[in-house]
């Protein structure tokens, strides 16, 4: 792959986490590391990319639902090894919150989160179809987690982004809202989920780091050759470290970043 290539497919990476994750943050790359969606696309220059859907409104909240309790049970589960999400508490979305479905004993916690987990200037706030199960350790469930589902309170009795975003700045300014605790940290080993639009899929396994705003450029987050994926975000709102990994949370391998992805006929 060459330099411009490797620029182009990491500025490809940006834009899927920054529509995906906690807090909003975008990433910087050092190895490219694109979804199987995304490099299957991508080795197709004939296939003309379909158009982005757009979603200026909150959809009915019926469609944020998942079919069952048992369905969003077995879909959080997969965002960790069942060696950490089998003891890991369970949260399942209701038409008013997140509720514990599952109570566990190892301190994780683990659920499937919407795209209002995303930054509020994000395109896909309100997608839907956005399922991306997570599993937070307990320092991230202490000091981050409080702010996710108290975000998600917040949007499924009806509050405008410019509200949430000034309840977010007070929250800050009271104490009720925390900064990430040092060693908060979550898995997002699925393959069952689907991050995003830009994703089209669960993207690719990996591991997040929690860390005040303007910590970025300690981790050498960006950098380089660096593992280490991130870049500062809003100033209401954690930075996000992510850093790839070879297998989801069922042991298999993914799909290794750059190669095209193939189907046995």
């Amino acid at each position: 792959m060459t330099h411009a290539m490797q620029k182009k497919t990491c500025r490809a990476a940006i834009e899927i986490i920054l529509l995906a994750s906690l807090g909003g943050i975008g990433v910087a790359c050092a190895p490219p590391a694109a979804s199987p969606a995304s490099v299957a696309s991508a080795t197709s220059a004939e296939t003309p990319a379909p158009p982005r859907r757009s979603y200026p409104t909150m959809a009915p909240v019926e469609q944020y639902l998942e079919k069952s309790p048992a369905d969003e049970i077995a879909l959080a589960r997969t965002a960790a090894p069942p060696s950490i999400s089998a003891d890991a508490d369970v949260l399942v979305l209701g038409a008013h919150g997140y509720e514990t479905a599952v109570k566990g004993k190892n301190g994780f916690v683990c659920f499937v989160q919407r795209n209002w987990a995303a930054g509020f200037e994000s395109a896909e706030f309100w997608n839907p179809r956005s399922r991306a199960p997570n599993c937070f350790n307990a320092e991230a469930a202490r000091t981050e987690l409080p702010q996710y589902l108290k975000r998600t309170e917040w949007v499924l009795a009806g509050v405008s982004k410019q509200e949430m975003i000034d309840r977010t700045r007070a929250a800050f300014a009271d104490q009720s809202f925390k900064m990430p605790a040092p060693g908060a940290f979550s898995f997002m080993l699925s393959k069952d989920g689907y991050l995003n639009d830009e994703a089209g899929g669960p993207w690719y396994p990996h591991v997040m780091f929690f860390v005040p705003h303007g910590q970025a450029a300690v981790w050498a987050a960006g950098l380089d050759g660096s593992p280490v994926l991130g870049q500062e975000g809003s100033d209401i709102e954690s930075t996000v470290l992510f850093i790839p990994v070879p297998r989801w949370s069922d042991g298999s391998l993914a799909p290794i970043p750059g190669q095209p992805h193939t189907h046995s006929s």
